[in-house]
């Protein structure tokens, strides 16, 4: 499915890419800024540079109808990533791009990555509580459904995940979480209704095979193509289109 017809069917979308490095990566400035003017170099548009307050250093950028391309370097990862993307080969050349920078301008060979993860992510712009929406979207027929079929019983903590493995050894998983952002609050205090995203992803992960060489071009062409096909096959029927009803139907006057 095109990355466009993934954004027909929320609000925002994104594809992200992370390295998880067992050391630290590099923090001299000539490393840091070489890196990234080489990024840059290919990417122009990415002009906005920042070093975070937790130390991330970051260049993106400005969205322009929405969308805009992003890198960053933390203390032990390095990402990859495009908001609201028109086609999936631009971040796949994107993210290859990374890959294929890393070992000699940051000094991360295969025996230094800890894993890769390759994550879809859709947000939901809904007001009121998030909770509800998706305990009645998704659990509805299941146990915890019939646990809310209780006079004056409602969710207020209500954020699943699970985490499953995609190959018999478990180096490969992958893991489903619906995040809600609406806030718990105390006995008499006003609910509030807020303005935020209900956050549906889906990771893909690669732990190194301890009995292999690692090679991240090959685990990430891998983990594009398993996280598109759970998307298409499992996520958008069972996920994404029971969200977007509730919604739908809560919007409706």
């Amino acid at each position: 499915m095109p990355a466009n017809s993934y954004s027909s069917l929320c609000d925002d979308f994104y594809i992200d890419m992370y390295v998880n490095t067992e050391l630290d990566l590099p923090t001299e400035r000539d490393t840091i800024l070489t890196f990234f003017e080489r990024v840059q170099k290919q990417y122009p548009t990415m002009a906005r540079f920042a070093r975070r307050e937790n130390g991330e250093y970051c260049l993106e950028e400005d969205p322009v109808s929405g969308q805009s391309r992003w890198v960053s370097l933390e203390g032990d990862r390095v990402g990859s990533g495009v908001v609201n993307p028109s086609n999936t080969e631009e971040i796949y050349q994107q993210d290859k791009q990374i890959l294929e920078l890393m070992p000699y301008m940051l000094g991360v060979t295969p025996l230094d990555v800890d894993s890769i993860d390759i994550t879809f992510a859709m947000d939901f712009d809904c007001a009121g509580n998030h909770d509800e929406i998706i305990a009645e979207a998704l659990f509805a027929s299941s146990a915890f459904g019939w646990l809310l079929d209780w006079p004056h019983v409602k969710p207020i903590v209500f954020s699943p995940s699970m985490v499953i493995t995609l190959s018999a050894d478990e180096y490969t998983q992958a893991r489903v979480s619906i995040e809600s952002k609406t806030s718990v609050f105390e006995p008499g205090e006003k609910e509030q209704s807020r303005d935020e995203a209900i956050t549906l992803s889906l990771t893909v992960r690669q732990y190194p095979r301890p009995n292999e060489r690692f090679d991240p071009v090959a685990s990430f062409e891998r983990q594009y193509q398993l996280t598109e096909e759970l998307m298409n096959e499992r996520i958008i029927q069972h996920f994404v289109q029971p969200l977007a009803q509730v919604i739908a139907q809560r919007r409706s006057p």
